[in-house]
């Protein structure tokens, strides 16, 4: 789905990834689950273009249902993955937390867990091999990505700014759909290791001056970095 001029979404409201169009080819954020893959290779016919074309991944951090075809890429088509240095282990699969599952509705939660059944969710394949970036690193990749560390929701977890594209994407920062509610709007996501630390990664992203703000799961947010800190604040609050 393209969003906007060279900014295409990769997935759904449960599950997504994002495309970046740059001088150069592309950049992936994220990976999604296994069974996406699909998904990816028709928005690159879509567009008129071809795995070939992806120049680099950058998850946001390490969880399974970010990292799905990550290493798929990478060994099949030598691609370089890009990963937060506090979360290379977890994409790795040499260590995972248990955090607290909170508040759930049947009928969201069954939804979550059945897409990504259906979707090999339940496969992990983790990375053989990753490099490590860190916060203000600017990555020589289409669009000029721009690393800043929000930590919380994993120790490495991180988002990455495309100031062409006006764009933020925050991975599991927060969440504009609650995979285990259905409750919809901006909020903090679930699985998250350290809710203390995520609140005030959720005030760092006033700082950041973006239209757009890209989620793991959720809707596409386009109305300012801004007046989503202030959504969050009320909803860390609450």
């Amino acid at each position: 789905m393209e969003l906007a001029p060279g900014l295409h979404r990769v997935g759904n409201d449960l599950v997504a990834a994002y495309l970046i169009e740059g001088e150069g080819g592309l950049t992936l954020i994220d990976a999604g689950i296994s069974g996406q893959y699909s998904d990816l290779l028709h928005e690159l016919a879509e567009m008129g273009r071809e795995v070939a074309d992806i120049r680099g991944v950058i998850l946001t951090h390490g969880d399974s249902d970010h990292i799905g075809y990550a290493e798929r890429l990478r060994r099949d088509h030598g691609i370089p993955v890009y990963i937060g240095e506090a979360d290379a282990a977890r994409a790795r699969g040499e260590e995972s937390t248990h955090p607290s599952w909170g508040k759930t509705r049947f009928g969201a939660t069954l939804r979550f867990l059945w897409y990504t059944m259906r979707k090999g969710g339940l496969r992990t394949t983790y990375l053989t091999e990753v490099t490590p970036v860190h916060d203000g690193e600017v990555l020589d990749l289409p669009g000029s990505p721009r690393i800043v560390a929000l930590p919380g929701h994993s120790a490495g977890s991180i988002a990455i700014v495309v100031p062409s594209l006006d764009a933020v994407f925050v991975g599991d920062a927060l969440t504009t759909r609650h995979v285990l509610t259905g409750k919809r709007g901006p909020q903090p996501a679930p699985f998250t290791d350290d809710p203390d630390v995520a609140r005030q990664s959720h005030a760092k992203l006033a700082s950041i001056d973006a239209t757009w703000v890209l989620p793991g799961h959720g809707t596409p947010w386009n109305r300012g970095t801004r007046e989503l800190a202030a959504e969050l604040a009320a909803a860390d609050a609450a």
